[in-house]
């Protein structure tokens, strides 16, 4: 059987459950309602078994939002505190996220092209302007959109500069 680099059969079209359980899930889904419509067995729930499997991936994309948002949370502490501490925790914080975020997108490198940035960031945003009216911080302050690449929320090397001279 001949792979291409993204865990699909080269001959078939269909994705490998262990190269890319995402893709995996939606294509089971899209097949079983194929299935479903030349009724080659009326007697399994070929609709609700597809829409299980189809959101078994949607919960992998919405859990690796959600670690993103966290990376935008303390990343946007980091940058725009002028608190000295607890910026440890929030490195930490960062560090635990976006190694979660890499090993589901190591799993399913399809989502990569599938997260809702926008969203992602605009919750993040709402998570560390709560965290930093305690420093005084208003949300105005924060940027409107987000200003960190996909790439940079998952370098486990890239950091965002204090604004306030913090490492």
């Amino acid at each position: 059987m001949i792979h291409t680099s993204r865990g699909e059969d080269a001959m078939s079209g269909r994705h490998a459950y262990d190269e890319d359980y995402y893709a995996w899930t939606q294509e089971q889904a899209r097949l079983l309602r194929e299935a479903a419509r030349e009724r080659i067995n009326t007697a399994v729930d070929w609709e609700h078994i597809a829409e299980e499997i189809e959101d078994m991936g949607k919960s992998d994309r919405r859990l690796v939002g959600s670690h993103l948002a966290r990376v935008v949370e303390h990343l946007l502490k980091l940058e725009f505190s002028p608190a000295a501490a607890p910026r440890g925790g929030w490195r930490k914080t960062v560090l635990e996220q976006r190694a979660s975020a890499i090993d589901a997108l190591d799993d399913s490198p399809s989502l990569k092209g599938k997260l809702a940035i926008g969203a992602i960031y605009r919750r993040g945003r709402r998570f560390a302007s709560e965290g930093l009216g305690q420093d005084q911080v208003e949300e105005r302050l924060l940027p409107a959109d987000c200003p960190y690449s996909l790439d940079q929320l998952l370098d486990e090397d890239w950091w965002p500069v204090s604004r306030h001279g913090h490492d």
